[in-house]
């Protein structure tokens, strides 16, 4: 009965789904043409792929990661009176430990063993300024952080990314 409907056509026929060979259907140029279309139709906004290959710059395969040990909203006990105690923060990689004390007017901390160290404070599309740990492993950074934060750490050879923590 569909046949006398369609005027004798099948339902293949009416879709266009005719029996492709292999060597006429090439999966390339497909994907290439829905590239396009998805350009012309969707693109991805500049603003977006840009803190895409920033972010992926941030990656560093050969780093530790530092995992969060202590955190002071977390592990201690909230002192009376006290408004806006400084957040601190204690971060280990094998033998390095980080300690860091966030407030308002910025960070700082301590690498241990002491050591200079090059540190970036990383917060989104940009890397921050680099601080530098002088030779007892001291850093301070005057710039309030907002948003999630990290810090890694090049210390001679070696190279500590802190996990990811909301200021």
């Amino acid at each position: 009965m569909n046949d006398d409907l369609n005027g004798g056509l099948n339902d293949d026929d009416l879709l266009g789904e005719e029996d492709w060979g292999d060597e006429e259907f090439d999966a390339g140029l497909l994907e290439e043409e829905l590239r396009q279309a998805a350009a012309v139709l969707d693109p991805v906004p500049a603003e977006l792929q840009q803190i895409a290959v920033d972010a992926y710059l941030l990656h560093d395969l050969d780093a530790r990661v530092a995992e969060l040990t202590f955190d002071s909203l977390v592990d201690a006990l909230p002192v009376r009176g006290v408004g806006d105690a400084p957040r601190m923060l204690t971060f280990r990689a094998g033998e390095v430990t980080v300690d860091v004390e966030v407030s308002a007017r910025g960070l700082m901390g301590q690498v241990l063993p002491p050591q200079p160290a090059r540190i970036e404070v990383l917060g989104g599309p940009r890397p921050g300024s680099p601080l530098t740990a002088d030779d007892l492993g001291r850093f301070t950074g005057d710039v309030p952080l907002s948003g999630p934060f990290a810090l890694r750490l090049r210390t001679g050879g070696d190279v500590v990314v802190t996990e990811w923590l909301r200021a």
